[in-house]
């Protein structure tokens, strides 16, 4: 579907919406494992190395750029997995560092680029915020491709995920390499921050792992329809966010996708049908009606 559009805003609608329903699956497993910080941690440390990248190469090609962001990216997990392993460092106290000093590091980086001689930020800032407009064929590819490769290994690997992230200890028992498994599992979450930079931006990424799967939450328990509502609500606040600055509004992309997203949340927390907080008061209230002692009769 086009929407009414040119051929290469209906593609990069079409990488946007699986670039949101892949963010929405794995982000599920941040949100189940409480690493909702997690993935702004990993969003933010890809900025030194989407610099990097930069600054060594200057090239503004998408997968040069996405190579250093990804980089940078996995060295900032295996910081925080080692860290929670071998020292006496809490995650949210690892995630903390990680996020402050890969922001500082990237921040000073983009002052070094803004300083080069001819070279300003080079079209950076567009990987701060996030903006389709300069995406052009090769990078919807690329996109799409690594896109579906995430949601692929999460189907391949949907026993071991769901083990992990419900019950490690049980699965360090069991004899499943539960580290590994938990290191898979955010390294898949590199992988979604990583392409959606382009479109959503180091900013907002982190936003659109976390928000489609805590809508989902309101509407099912079942790990599989968690998944499948969590992508859902994902690839609805890429393509409504993006077709939305496309169209009407120039704004940049990745405020407008987390827009769509917290509205999605918005209603989900109003009126999904079990916990939703109308369906919950209502609840409430035909309870106490029940409860009440009938009227005495005189």
């Amino acid at each position: 579907m086009s929407f009414g559009l040119d051929y290469n805003a209906a593609l990069v609608l079409q990488g946007v919406s699986l670039l949101g329903a892949a963010a929405g699956v794995i982000g599920c497993f941040a949100v189940l494992r409480r690493r909702a910080l997690t993935g702004d941690a990993l969003a933010h440390a890809s900025l030194p190395g989407l610099c990097l990248a930069f600054i060594i190469l200057r090239e503004k090609s998408l997968p040069v750029l996405l190579t250093g962001a990804a980089a940078s990216g996995i060295l900032g997990i295996g910081v925080i997995a080692g860290l929670r392993r071998w020292t006496r460092i809490k995650e949210d106290a690892a995630i903390g560092i990680i996020l402050s000093v890969f922001t500082g590091v990237g921040t000073v980086l983009l002052s070094i680029i803004q300083s080069l001689p001819g070279g300003s930020r080079a079209g950076l800032d567009s990987f701060i915020f996030g903006k389709t407009a300069g995406m052009i064929q090769e990078d919807v590819q690329l996109i799409t491709g690594l896109a579906l490769a995430t949601l692929v290994m999460v189907a391949l690997a949907f026993k071991e995920f769901k083990l992990v992230a419900f019950d490690p200890g049980f699965a360090r028992v069991q004899g499943w390499p539960a580290f590994a498994i938990d290191f898979v599992m955010m390294l898949l979450m590199v992988v979604a921050i990583v392409i959606g930079l382009p479109a959503a931006g180091v900013l907002m990424m982190a936003a659109l792992l976390v928000i489609p799967g805590a809508a989902a939450r309101f509407w099912t328990d079942r790990l599989h329809l968690l998944l499948l509502v969590a992508g859902f609500f994902g690839m609805s606040a890429g393509v409504v966010g993006a077709w939305l600055t496309i169209v009407f509004v120039k704004v940049p992309t990745g405020p407008a996708i987390i827009l769509t997203a917290s509205a999605i949340f918005v209603f989900s927390l109003l009126f999904a049908p079990r916990r939703g907080l109308i369906a919950r008061r209502w609840q409430h209230y035909h309870l106490r009606q029940q409860l009440q002692p009938p009227p005495e009769v005189v």
